[in-house]
């Protein structure tokens, strides 16, 4: 495995790669395996896969946890080597964000929704470093978790919209064994938290089957449903930070007549620990 830490290193090493198919995978670091997932689909695809690893200083607000966002790049490094990825990125800070830098990517109107409207300048910053990752390997695949699906779907988005010539594709959430879907920040929690964490995609679970078993067909019986889950959400212990029923071809709020396919989304704070997870709906609209 190829270890690259500056843009010289990685491109005096890129050329080894090719002409064979490039897989690419975005993290953050503090790698588990979720992460290890995204590795083993880029490694079915075919061809090589490259890792990159880097907290981006972007996609955090002034009040967020930045500094103290896990940084684990030795066992990082150990994990992909055993995963099997055959390149890894760890570029520095002041390189891949110069001090006098002002050129951004702008979401568009779905950057400002949900996670956006929480998060000002949340996407932004993602957008932007994705975008020089993309301009840096030039890969013919990038692969990103489903847990993070606006994330997704603005990549998908962006990458239609510039024409870049990357294949953006999601991988779906993985989970522990009691449904908490993984995530870097899960190490945030406390024991009690820990098990009381289980409890959100539990709800959005059964709210997912209450919907499939009878489709609202009212924008009241909608309004119900959200009211209902945010309702048990918080008696759990959560701080509702957002919950919304979401059409997966435009990510705006879903409206009558609904979608045979919904995304619900959610983002809950328990503790000071954010925690974002979606489920897909699939509903047999011919039944009512």
């Amino acid at each position: 495995m190829r270890i690259a830490r500056s843009f010289a290193e990685l491109r005096s090493f890129l050329p080894a790669f090719r002409p064979h198919p490039l897989c690419l995978v975005p993290t953050m670091g503090a790698l588990h395996e979720g992460h290890g997932a995204l590795v083993d689909r880029g490694r079915s695809e075919g061809g090589f896969v490259a890792v990159s690893i880097f907290v981006n200083p972007l996609q955090f607000g002034p009040t967020e946890d930045l500094g103290r966002y896990p940084r684990t790049p030795e066992k990082d490094i150990e994990f992909l080597e055993k995963k099997g990825a055959d390149l890894v990125f760890l570029p520095s800070p002041e390189e891949i964000v110069p001090r006098d830098a002002t050129i951004t990517v702008n979401p568009g109107p779905v950057g400002a929704l949900y996670c956006g409207a929480s998060r000002p300048g949340h996407f932004e910053g993602v957008l932007t470093i994705v975008l020089k990752l993309f301009h840096l390997f030039g890969p013919d695949l990038a692969i990103f978790g489903e847990k993070d699906r606006q994330q997704l779907f603005l990549i998908q988005k962006m990458a239609r919209d510039l024409a870049l010539p990357v294949r953006v594709i999601g991988h779906p959430t993985i989970r522990e064994s009691d449904g908490l879907a993984l995530s870097s920040r899960n190490r945030y929690l406390n024991t009690e938290e820990r098990r009381r964490a289980t409890l959100f995609p539990h709800h959005l679970t059964t709210t997912k089957r209450r919907w499939e078993e009878t489709p609202p067909l009212t924008s009241e019986e909608l309004d119900s449903l959200r009211t209902d889950l945010e309702g048990k959400l918080s008696r759990e212990g959560f701080v509702v930070d957002y919950v919304a029923f979401v059409d997966p071809d435009t990510f705006r709020e879903a409206t009558l007549p609904l979608p045979r396919r919904v995304i619900l989304l959610a983002a809950v704070f328990l503790g000071k620990t954010r925690l974002i997870d979606n489920v897909v709906i699939e509903a047999d609209l011919s039944r009512v």
